[in-house]
Parts: C-alpha cells; structure tokens; sequence
C-alpha cells in the first residue's frame, strides 16, 4: 500500500499541476481554457503509455515474478516525477518545455501501467479466498491515499504562498519530494517477499519440462472474454474518479471563479474519507459478492452525477466538500472489489498480464478522455448537464460489464484455469495455463 501510494502520488500529482498551474507554465499562448485542454492533453498521454506499461510488465511480471517489476516501477516513476519539478517552462526554452513534459508523463504512464497489477496480485496470492476483497483493498486504498499526500502538499502551498510565488517556484517543490518518498517505497519493497502462488506455478511450469507459451499469447486466445469484463468494470470506476478529483478544480476555478484552495480542500477531505471507505467496501464485497457491491457503486455514481454538480453549484464550501466525498465513497464501492475481483478472473500464469491489460486498456477511453472530455463538454455548452450525461453512459458500460460477469468471490487462485467456468464442462476436464 505504502509503494502504491507513493506511485499514485506522482501521477495525481500531475493531474492537479495540470488543472492549476501547467496551463500558464507551459501553454501560455493560448486563452484560459484551451491552456487547460493542451495541459490535459499531456496529462492523457500517461494513459496512452499505461498500457504499453501493463503488457511490457505483464509479460514479465508473469515470467520472472511479481516483486522484481514493483521495484522497477517505482524507481520509474520516482525518477520523472523529480524530473519534473527540474523542467525548464516555456518562458525559459520554448516549445521544447512541453515536449520534455509529455516525455517525461509518458515515463509516468508507463511505470503505473505495470505498477497496479504487481501491488494488488502480491497480495491477493498472498491471502486466503475468505478474505482476499478485504486484503487486495488496501493496495488500491493507496490511489486515495497518494491523491491525499498530493492535494494536501498543494493546499499547503496554496495557503501559504501567493499565486506569484506558486507559479514560479512552489509548484516544483510537491514533485521534488518525490525523491524522498521513493526511497521509503524502495526499502519496503525490497524486503517483500514474492507470491508464492507465482513461486509455486513456476516450479510445477519447470517439473513439466514444456516451453510455455508468452503470457500476452495465452490472456489473448483464453481469457479475452476477462479481459472484456474488466475494461467494462473500470469505465464507470475510472471517468468518475477524474471527473471527481481532477475536473473539479477547472470548474470551481475557471467555472465558477472560486479559489484553488476551495477544490483543493475538498478533494482532500473526500480523498481522507474515500482512503477509509475503500478497505470497507473490499471487505463487504467478501461478504455479500463482488458483483453486488460493484453494481451499487456505478448504479449511485451515475445517479450521483447530477446532484454532485448541483451541490458545487452552491459556491458553498461545506456542501462542495460533502459532494466530492459521496462522490468518491460510491467511487469506492467499485474501487474496493476492484482488486479481487479481476485478480479472479485470470490463472496465475497469465494473471499479471491478464489483470494490467484490462485494466489499462481501459483507462485510456476512460480516465485519458475523462477530463478532456468534460472540459470540452463544459466549453460547448457551458452547462455541466453534458458531464453528468456522459457520467451516466459509463457507468451503464460498467453496469452491464458486471451483470456479465461471473461472482468471482471465493475462487481458489491457485485452482483458477483463467479461463470463464461457463466454458469448462467438468471439474477433471479443466486443462490449466
């Protein structure tokens, strides 16, 4: 959880920058909200990289173990995100600050794509099956949590520098501590030890002797269907989040011309409460299903997205921050299952690789085009109905992605073909990856 967080933390670190200060620093030539579409345009582009990032540490993930790939990814995404807070802006060396921008978020979106699926698998296949929605929570409870450390470092400085001093220098400081972070990350993961379920279809992979086919060959021509279920599982899930935590702050600043401060704090107050939440609802999810309480998270989500841009609409702090934290405590009810839900649907061959694919591949077309999507919505209409409308088409995807789905809850890892029951006739017929 703590290395999660720590990965998070740099991502969503670019993601606030974008909406706050990215805009000014490195596309000064354009007006006020097209900056802001050109700085999420870079922001997207670390999710065009994911899943490049997802199949690379996949495959390997999947061949040499989970643990070496998380200490590749961290030291990845430490090393741009430092690098970003060194750039030179615009002012300084022209169009070539926004190229080394985009290079150095592509570096970003290429760790984090081999990142979630090495932290949330180390611990399901560490876990037993009566408990794994709970355990497998707590890695995805750092996406809250580095989204937390990110927004409140950037309040902080909101508070206590002037909109000057920001822009000139303050905003370098939140990406510099990354380095410091790493190093804690690096030392935790370092002494993790590895999967055993991978320790252990490794040397049965090794006893038979037969040259196995790559990872990506056999997700492709046995799991495709998972594959499927979980880009729709994570539509609703990711828009949402985005929508939430990042377009939040160009509407309340450039839509409603309230302070930085006012979205910033909110988002951290939802952020604190949603880091709580999502262990609970993983834990739920080992009670009464996954499949249910992923259904009730996209079902309010898409319902909540009206009445989230209603309550924003107030101009009232309190009601502002009570909208982005239901917001993102039914984001949660997605999130938390998340984990241990689609570490079910893959073997444990191809479980690594089967995981990141879909869920990388799907946050392209949902949290790459999340705020592009609602920042040109907003510029076209000048209304925030089109958001919500597009809040709600995602999260039927989502909806009807799990009602196909089979319940996962209970599934023996190391039992699992990767392959849908549905397909398997007989227990004694089932052929493993």
């Amino acid at each position: 959880m703590i290395g999660t967080t720590i990965e998070w933390y740099d991502f969503f670190l670019y993601a606030s920058a974008a909406a706050l200060v990215f805009n000014k620093l490195f596309f000064p030539t354009s007006d006020p909200l097209t900056g802001t579409l050109l700085a999420f345009t870079t922001y997207a582009i670390g999710f065009v990289a994911r899943p490049i990032g997802g199949l690379v540490f996949g495959h390997f993930g999947d061949k040499v173990g989970r643990k070496k790939l998380l200490v590749v990814a961290l030291l990845m995404m430490g090393g741009a995100t430092f690098a970003i807070g060194l750039l030179p802006t615009y002012a300084t060396i022209g169009a070539a600050a926004p190229l080394l921008l985009v290079l150095l978020r592509l570096v970003q979106g290429f760790a984090l794509g081999g990142e979630w699926g090495g932290a949330v698998l180390i611990v399901s296949e560490h876990g037993d099956a009566r408990r794994r929605g709970f355990w497998a929570a707590w890695p995805q409870a750092g996406a809250p949590a580095g989204n937390l450390v990110a927004t409140a470092v950037l309040a902080i400085l909101a508070a206590t520098q002037s909109d000057a001093t920001f822009l000139s220098w303050g905003w370098r400081i939140p990406f510099l501590l990354s380095a410091v972070l790493v190093v804690v990350g690096l030392w935790i993961r370092l002494t993790v030890a590895e999967s055993p379920l991978f320790l252990e279809a490794a040397r049965k992979a090794e006893e038979r002797g037969v040259a196995e086919k790559a990872p990506i060959v056999q997700v492709f021509m046995h799991s495709w269907r998972q594959v499927l279920i979980a880009m729709g599982a994570r539509m609703g899930e990711n828009v949402s989040y985005y929508i939430i935590t990042a377009f939040i702050l160009v509407y309340l600043t450039q839509g409603l011309g309230l302070e930085r401060s006012v979205g910033l704090n909110a988002v951290l107050i939802g952020s604190a409460v949603h880091l709580v939440t999502v262990p609970l609802w993983g834990l739920l999810s080992d009670k009464v299903g996954r499949r249910a309480v992923y259904l009730f998270g996209a079902v309010g989500m898409g319902l909540w997205g009206f009445v989230f841009f209603a309550m924003l609409d107030t101009r009232s702090f309190g009601v502002i921050a009570l909208a982005t934290t239901v917001g993102l405590v039914l984001h949660g009810a997605m999130y938390g299952p998340q984990a241990a839900f689609f570490a079910e649907l893959f073997g444990t061959r191809v479980r690594y690789s089967g995981a990141s694919i879909g869920y990388q591949l799907a946050s392209i077309a949902a949290g790459a085009a999340a705020p592009l999507i609602a920042v040109a919505l907003l510029d076209a209409w000048d209304s925030t109905l089109p958001v919500s409308l597009y809040l709600v088409a995602m999260c039927l995807i989502t909806v009807v992605a799990v009602l196909l789905a089979h319940e996962t809850r209970g599934t023996a890892l190391e039992e699992n073909p990767g392959v849908v029951v549905a397909e398997v006739p007989a227990p004694e017929a089932r052929v493993t990856t």
